[in-house]
């Protein structure tokens, strides 16, 4: 295991009243484990957000110690194609389960990764196994999981974590690993998290391996990520009309502290809007932030691109189209 997935794992929620911020899914899975008779369920959702958790607890709650012997994982870096879902799944699907309940769990872990042929096989095997069998499905676009699947699933949306849940999740491991640090330090944590608790997680965990105080600044300097206030200098230059100091600055940015062009981008995208600019300037900004971000995901050399940008600014601030 990697050493960033160990916290991950050794604060991992092991009962339902340990999950935080996705309180109504909790609920209703809790109540739906209690009956022992849950059915197929499609959780959706973004990253850290508690999905595969949920799947576990779901299934410790139903099997008790012999969970191991009823649950069946496949992630996405198993082969995941058409002759797994026939042979694999399907050799698991049929046997009995052990233990009082009547039926086994197969859980797959980002299935929008499954190839559409081996959707196709596997709404056959939910059909076919439905009083042997219940699959768990996560993914984080429900959209690329085909229609007859989804009609066959309960399906649960995560959202994005809140501050004050990650806080809770981030004091638990303060308080045992002996750490210190401020709420200061803790809205850094979470805006560099955007609401995935893993990620807060690790970053946490990477924090801690350097001193046992966390600070803001230390990590700022894990995440990589360009300081606002540099942005804004970058920003303020172009609108004042100097291209050159707003190019050069942008270029020690990147350079000094290792940042792609991509993560360029979303933090203009979010200094944008803490600018003293026309609501309706800040507006075709940050449409033209969105057209450049495209072209970088695209493949565009990022350093032209930015140029690109920083140009518009410079003529948004003249008062030019």
């Amino acid at each position: 295991m990697e050493p960033s997935n160990i916290w991950t794992e050794k604060y991992r929620p092991q009962k339902f009243e340990e999950m935080v911020g996705q309180d109504d899914i909790v609920k209703k899975v809790q109540n739906l484990t209690k009956a022992m008779n849950i059915p197929h369920l499609l959780l959706a959702g973004p990253a850290g957000t508690g999905k595969s958790t949920l799947a576990l607890i779901i299934v410790k709650e139903l099997f008790s110690t012999n969970w191991r012997e009823n649950y069946l994982e496949l992630n996405a870096s198993d082969e995941r194609g058409i002759d797994v879902i026939r042979q694999k799944v399907k050799d698991f699907a049929r046997t009995k389960a052990l233990g009082n309940v009547p039926f086994k769990v197969i859980f797959l872990d980002e299935a929008d990764a499954l190839t559409k042929e081996a959707q196709q096989a596997l709404r056959r095997t939910m059909e076919n196994f439905t009083t042997t069998c219940r699959f768990v499905l996560s993914c984080n676009y429900s959209s690329k999981i085909i229609d007859p699947i989804q009609s066959r699933c309960v399906i649960f949306r995560f959202k994005l974590l809140s501050q004050k849940d990650i806080e809770k999740r981030i004091k638990l491991i303060i308080e045992r690993e002996n750490l210190e640090i401020s709420d200061k330090t803790i809205e850094t944590l979470y805006e560099a998290s955007e609401g995935d608790c893993r990620r807060a997680i690790n970053l946490l965990q990477a924090s801690a391996s350097i001193s046992p105080t966390i600070t803001s600044d230390l990590i700022n300097t894990l995440i990589s990520s360009a300081k606002p206030a540099d942005i804004k200098i970058v920003l303020e230059y172009a609108l004042s009309g100097d291209f050159l100091k707003s190019k050069e600055k942008l270029l020690d940015v990147m350079l000094r502290d290792s940042i792609s062009g991509t993560d360029i981008i979303k933090s203009v995208q979010k200094e944008i809007w803490n600018l003293q600019i026309d609501d309706e300037l800040k507006v075709k900004l940050t449409e033209k932030t969105g057209e450049i971000e495209f072209r970088l995901v695209e493949g565009s050399d990022e350093f032209i691109q930015l140029e690109a940008l920083l140009a518009s600014f410079v003529l948004a601030g003249k008062g030019l189209k």
